[in-house]
């Protein structure tokens, strides 16, 4: 019988997510986070308000959401290290899929690391000046 290989690949792996920084929760020129009306409606249902209130509070034009000055999702919770999704059971299609089947391209892909990786170590720098 004839034995498979499968190489391990730690960008491949989803486990990662669970420790990763955030890196794709950082909107970069040229992307956008698309949002469809049941990603609407499961996060409405996710704080029991209506899908035009999602829309009002935290939606930024038809199909994305609202960002922070340093481009980060405004779901993506700054207290925490891991598990950083405010809305995880609710999030969107596309963050459910990604990195679609294959190795996450932010740590395959220095130009990408290159634009997040600063932001992420700003964001650390602030929290222990701050004491948090």
């Amino acid at each position: 019988m004839k034995k498979s290989t499968v190489l391990y690949c730690l960008a491949g792996n989803k486990t990662y997510c669970n420790y990763c920084p955030g890196y794709c929760c950082y909107r970069l020129q040229g992307s956008t986070l698309y949002l469809d009306a049941i990603d609407i409606n499961r996060i409405a249902r996710h704080f029991h308000i209506t899908d035009g209130t999602v829309r009002l509070r935290y939606m930024e034009g038809k199909n994305t959401f609202k960002v922070r000055e340093d481009g980060s999702c405004i779901f993506l919770n700054n207290n925490k290290f891991h598990a950083r999704c405010m809305i995880h059971t609710a999030r969107p299609r596309q963050c459910r899929e990604f990195p679609y089947e294959r190795p996450c391209p932010y740590l395959e892909r220095e130009d990408l690391l290159e634009t997040i990786q600063p932001r992420i170590e700003q964001y650390i720098a602030d929290r222990f000046k701050s004491g948090s």
